[in-house]
């Protein structure tokens, strides 16, 4: 591989040989990338913008001690692989059974498409559909938006003779609207270039202009139907916490005593495809084993946890191939690659529950009990699935493993929320604080 920064294979058999002089083992992660990106400000274009990026990150093994440095600058690798050396002089020796060696993978994961092209007029285009479906809500208007599109070519090697390479493409855009004192939100975002910045627009203007006006909701326990976007942030502050095997044996998982038996509804499957069609898709983790499917649940009973390298060394198990980087820096952490939350689906709008579109303060929910008490962001009365009257200023307040394990159905609908496949969800009981 010969990046564009002019780092080229020889280059990076160069950092593994003098790795190998130093420490036991040594590996490589390499990022290289190009972006565009491009703004509105009300309905005028701010800015395009296109840049490059590189970035190593060199992981070194000694006496199983782990040192780990980065660097964005191609001539500095021999400073970075000291700084990894001495980095793992300070480090707590650990159970080490080694890196991975080459192991064929199970197939090619859907995470690059060449129509995405990081070009300004790109970006632009995708800019002025955005504009259009505004356009379907005379009353609404556009207070900032932006769009994206990016490639990058990933290479991880190790002394064990490992080598691999995947291209990578992201297209995506968001839109933000008001109508009065209401506004609405929307995005969309793919590895590939489908995305649809009409329906963007046309989302974000109907969310502002029907949210004006809500009406506060009487406290009280109700049917609430969460969005996709609303169920992603949940589970990602409260489940995926509980399924990573560092915290399952470091005591801070709900989920750690619960394997083999339902701790969700029947009706519920919860899985890490890295096959699927998401932005994580891939074919090998960030340590370079082989990635798999991994049931986590399946007809609500709980069947396994993650586990990349290092955890599942501590603790005698094997990895599920379930490390994760985000970026060339840092370590490799427990992650996931495409969550899928599936099921047996209905139409769950038919019977009048509060609709939440998006919710503020996830981030404060409990990741051991999983209770939250989050702020509702365009919410309204949805019955036929219908949306009603808007409600004003409402909160909704719970368990989310003990909204999961009695739902009230899974919606016909799915999107693409970060790394995660999401339908939405009926919770059949929840507390909902008026303002």
């Amino acid at each position: 591989m010969v990046g564009e920064r002019g780092f080229s294979a020889g280059d990076l058999e160069r950092v593994i040989r003098a790795g190998e002089r130093v420490a036991d083992e040594v590996e490589v992660y390499l990022a290289e990338g190009r972006s565009v990106s491009a703004e509105l400000q009300r309905d005028r274009i701010d800015r395009a913008e296109e840049s490059r990026s590189w970035g190593m990150g060199i992981r070194i093994i000694t006496g199983e001690r782990i040192g780990v440095s980065s660097t964005g600058d191609p001539g500095a690798w021999e400073r970075c692989l000291r700084a990894a050396v001495d980095s793992a002089h300070l480090a707590t020796p650990q159970e080490w059974k080694g890196l991975p060696g080459p192991a064929p993978l199970a197939g090619e994961a859907p995470c690059f498409d060449p129509a995405v092209d990081p070009s300004p007029d790109a970006a632009r285009e995708i800019l002025w559909r955005m504009r259009e479906g505004v356009a379907a809500h005379p009353d609404a208007s556009i207070t900032s938006g932006s769009a994206t599109l990016s490639r990058a070519t990933l290479t991880l090697a190790n002394s064990n003779g490992l080598e691999r390479t995947a291209e990578r493409t992201e297209c995506g855009c968001s839109l933000e609207a008001i109508c009065g004192q209401s506004t609405g939100s929307e995005f969309d975002q793919s590895p590939f270039r489908d995305i649809d910045p009409v329906r963007v627009g046309e989302q974000a203007g109907f969310l502002a202009v029907h949210s004006a006006g809500g009406e506060p909701v009487a406290d009280g326990r109700y049917p609430v139907i969460l969005s996709p976007v609303a169920v992603a942030q949940l589970l990602a502050y409260t489940v995926v916490p509980a399924l990573s095997g560092r915290n399952v044996h470091a005591g801070r998982s709900r989920l750690a005593p619960l394997l083999s038996t339902r701790c969700m509804d029947p009706a519920l499957v919860l899985r890490d495809d890295p096959f699927a069609r998401g932005l994580g898709a891939t074919s090998w983790d960030a340590e370079g084993v082989p990635t798999r499917r991994i049931d986590f649940v399946r007809e609500g009973t709980l069947l396994a946890f993650a586990y990349d390298l290092k955890t599942a060394y501590r603790y005698g198990k094997e990895t599920t191939g379930s490390a994760v980087r985000g970026g060339a820096g840092g370590s490799p952490s427990i992650g996931m690659h495409v969550l899928v939350l599936d099921g047996k689906r209905s139409d769950i709008t038919r019977e009048r529950a509060l609709y939440v579109h998006d919710v503020v303060g996830a981030h404060t929910a409990n990741p051991m009990s999983g209770d939250f008490s989050v702020e509702c962001q365009n919410a309204a009365w949805m019955e036929g699935g219908t949306p009603g009257d808007p409600v004003r200023k409402a909160m909704i307040a719970g368990n989310f493993f003990d909204a999961l394990s009695d739902l009230g159905g899974i919606g016909t609908d799915s999107r693409i929320v970060g790394n995660a496949i999401i339908p939405s969800l009926r919770l059949t009981n929840l507390q909902v604080i008026g303002a």
